[in-house]
């Protein structure tokens, strides 16, 4: 009996390769949101450290001068967050999207390779059937050919 052919096999390989590639993409914009995140996390470090510094130096006594510069830091501050936290949103968006694709395309890779183990088990029971036909064939051959030589 011939070999095993699947014949969708070149698009099986194709949505593999297609599969492969999302999975990298979507792990290049995971790690794109954790370097955001971590982005963010400074901006907010420094913020609190400025507020901080603002609250102490403000209950020592401060000029208005510095403390208008404090509060314009501050504010300077929230709207470099304000701008993170944007960024960040926007990365998580294209991470749900690129995840989305990424089920899709495992979905069209699994439907396949079942379809391929369904006819590669109906090939294999079909090579199992012409084996056992074989093989009576050839053990009523033997035993014909006993009786006639006895």
């Amino acid at each position: 009996m011939k070999k095993f052919k699947f014949s969708l096999e070149t698009v099986l390989v194709y949505k593999q390769q297609v599969l492969d590639a999302l999975k990298g993409e979507h792990a290049a914009i995971l790690a794109q949101v954790r370097a955001q995140e971590e982005v963010l996390e400074a901006v907010w470090g420094r913020y609190r450290a400025c507020n901080e510094e603002y609250r102490v130096r403000k209950a020592e006594g401060l000029t208005i001068v510095d403390a208008t510069l404090y509060q314009n830091g501050l504010r300077a501050l929230e709207m470099e967050i304000q701008r993170e936290t944007n960024k960040l949103e926007v990365l998580r968006r294209q991470e749900e999207k690129k995840r989305g694709e990424v089920v899709e395309a495992k979905k069209d890779t699994s439907s396949l390779e079942k379809l391929r183990e369904k006819k590669l088990d109906q090939y294999n029971k079909a090579a199992a059937k012409d084996e056992e036909l074989i093989l009576e064939e050839f053990v009523a051959t033997a035993r014909a050919n006993q009786r006639a030589s006895a």
